[in-house]
Formats: structure tokens, C-alpha cells, sequence
């Protein structure tokens, strides 16, 4: 009686000890899952850990469709993904602003966007189009995030004269995608 006891004593440790060791899926928008824990969901970010082991990894919430809770069987969806075919979907572009915020996201390259050193715009309007043009390149070459890397504005004003033209906008970035 006593090894029958200890036994099932035993098996039911394993099978606790397996109930407990469900990973959580975090399913992303290229099509693949990572089996883990979720350790936290901060702002931008979802920091995770591998089975069996113990560094953290950070990955953009970009690019994280959902979550699947192992424990409790919750679904966290995270963001909806950004489907981007071509130049008529500049809009959907997202400016993003923390380099964290590119974790998982793959490298496609520099893109520029700028507007011309003669114009009739105003600094604002100048930044707004050059804006435009950096948007409609990386949705171009089919990336549906830019951060920014360089904000220049240049005019032909002299010691505060109002001069020929307006603000030439210069924007250059980095694109990605998932």
C-alpha cells in the first residue's frame, strides 16, 4: 500500500509539474510563433523567455499579432497587422519613434523623402510633403514602418529677411517590414 501511495504521489507530481510548465505562444504577423513566457508587455515592446531558458528577449509589438496565455488559456491580441502593396498605400505607413520599437522588424534600407529648395510652402507645409515623399517610398518598396534618422530643414532666408523661396524639408529614415 505504501509503494501504490508513493507512486501515485509521485505521478502526480510529474503531471503538476507539466501543467505548469505550458509555454505561451506568441503568434507574429510573418507567419511564424515563438513557444515561451511572456514575462511583460510593456509600451512598445513584448520581453519574453525561450523554454528552459533564462535571458530575456524583446520583440516590437509591431510586429506581434497575439498572445496565447499557456495557464490560463487567454488570447491578448497585441496589433493588427499592415498590409502595404504599393505606393497607393502610403498612408497606412507607420512613423515610428523608439529604436525599440524595431525589434523582430526586418532591415530594408535608407529611404529619403524631401522637397525642393524653391518652393511656395511654409516650414510646416515643407514638412508635411517631405513627410509624404518618405512615406510613399517605403510604401514603394513594400515596408510598412519608417524611424526616423535625420529632420533637416534649410531655407534661403538671411539673418531673419524673409528671402527667395521657402524651407527645403530633408527627412531620410530607415525602412521595415515584417
Amino acid at each position: 500500500m505504501k509503494r501504490f501511495t508513493l507512486l501515485l504521489l509521485l505521478v502526480g507530481s510529474f503531471a503538476m509539474a507539466n501543467a505548469q510548465a505550458v509555454a505561451d505562444k506568441i503568434s507574429l504577423h510573418n507567419g511564424k510563433s515563438i513557444d515561451g513566457s511572456v514575462v511583460k508587455v510593456n509600451e512598445y515592446t513584448v520581453v519574453y523567455k525561450f523554454v528552459n531558458e533564462d535571458a530575456e528577449q524583446t520583440i516590437s509589438k509591431f510586429a506581434v499579432e497575439k498572445i496565447v496565455y499557456g495557464k490560463s488559456g487567454r488570447v491578448e491580441n497585441v496589433s493588427e497587422k499592415i498590409v502595404v502593396n504599393g505606393t497607393d498605400d502610403w498612408e497606412k505607413v507607420v512613423m515610428l519613434v523608439d529604436k525599440e520599437s524595431t525589434s523582430g522588424l526586418t532591415k530594408v534600407g535608407e529611404i529619403r523623402g524631401k522637397t525642393s529648395l524653391i518652393n511656395y510652402r511654409t516650414a510646416a507645409g515643407s514638412d508635411k510633403t517631405a513627410e509624404e515623399k518618405l512615406k510613399k517610398e517605403a510604401a514603394k518598396n513594400g515596408c510598412q514602418f519608417v524611424i526616423i534618422t535625420s529632420d533637416k530643414d534649410a531655407g534661403l532666408q538671411s539673418s531673419g529677411s524673409m528671402g527667395f523661396g521657402g524651407t527645403q524639408s530633408m527627412k531620410k529614415g530607415v525602412g521595415y517590414k515584417y
